[in-house]
């Protein structure tokens, strides 16, 4: 039987990471998120766990000194290609905040997550100090750069993951591993949804869609829309034959022609949600919480590690 450990999560979105974080084994102390859909989505999904919708610089996380685990996926903006990755100096930037919770926490791990431009160059600077300050609270930083693809989700999707174990605990951490098998591609993934509504080309539609997906964007409040990206991210979805310009609501129906699109249902399963993970708002709210999401699987895979390296180090106490 697995240990039950506990966790806050910080910038919980639809719950991604927090998903595949109950599936690692982790119970989930306080979820902040400030945005009211996303909020909507944790409790319609998970009535149980205490969804907190504040806005994370006024939050303190005092009330939950201790706790095992604090992860989030800070917001990605300052850091990504797709923006001017201002970095410190942009105001969304939120990794200051979360050392300060770490401080008031002092949980015995931490697990950030975050875009691949984080990695770039020209942040390793800042980089260099979110280790020092980390280090200095007795926890031991690492970075890696992981692909969804590697742990089941079938799009490349790479990202930055942050994880801090406290000193006495990382010598029991290590990395996950790929898994051996290809992810299924996007027409096996999605081949059942897009006949579900009757239309006669789904199957042809799916052997043409002969591998997994390209990264999906689900833009910012203040950029993006019901739609799957800038231009070349559409050519990339043409390529296997979704118009990417808008999202559908409903699968294509009998006597469809054309490209299909993706309804939010879809995207979601392209980011490794399961089908009963139901997604709250309207179409555009909905699908920019599905495409900012962290894809569970992965959150589970690097979840586990953490895990067991909690409990390697409570049964070498316990002996």
């Amino acid at each position: 039987m697995v240990e039950h450990l506990t966790s806050v999560e910080i910038c919980a979105g639809a719950g991604g990471q927090a998903l595949g974080l109950e599936m690692a084994g982790f119970g989930h102390e306080a979820l902040v998120e400030i945005e009211p859909p996303a909020c909507a989505t944790l409790r319609m999904n998970r009535p149980e766990w205490n969804v907190l919708e504040e806005d994370l610089l006024d939050w303190s996380g005092k009330p939950y000194e201790g706790v095992d685990l604090l992860a989030g996926g800070v917001p990605c903006p300052p850091f990504s290609k797709a923006g001017k990755q201002l970095g410190a100096e942009d105001e969304r930037n939120l990794f200051p905040k979360a050392i300060h919770l770490v401080d008031e926490i002092r949980p015995k791990a931490v697990m950030l997550e975050n875009v691949r431009g984080l990695l770039d160059p020209v942040f390793e600077t800042y980089r260099r100090d979110v280790e020092s300050q980390l280090k200095k609270l007795g926890y031991t930083p690492g970075w890696r750069l992981l692909n969804a693809s590697d742990y089941g989700v079938s799009q490349l999707r790479p990202r930055v993951l942050f994880v801090g174990i406290r000193n006495d605990i990382s010598e029991h951490f290590h990395w996950p591993t790929p898994n051996e098998a290809m992810p299924p591609t996007v027409g096996e993934l999605l081949g059942d949804l897009m006949a579900s509504n009757g239309w006669e080309g789904a199957d042809e539609w799916a052997l043409g869609a002969s591998s997994i997906a390209p990264t999906l964007v689900g833009g910012s409040k203040k950029h993006g829309g019901p739609d799957l990206g800038p231009t070349r991210a559409r050519a990339a979805w043409a390529s296997l034959g979704v118009n990417g310009k808008t999202l559908a609501e409903f699968p294509p129906e009998a006597g469809f022609e054309g490209m299909p699109r993706l309804t939010v249902r879809m995207a979601a399963r392209v980011q490794g949600f399961p089908d009963d993970w139901q997604i709250s708002g309207r179409k555009t709210a909905a699908y920019r919480q599905v495409g900012n999401a962290f894809p569970p699987p992965v959150a589970a895979a690097v979840g586990r590690q953490i895990h067991k390296a909690i409990s390697a180090r409570r049964l070498h106490v316990a002996a």
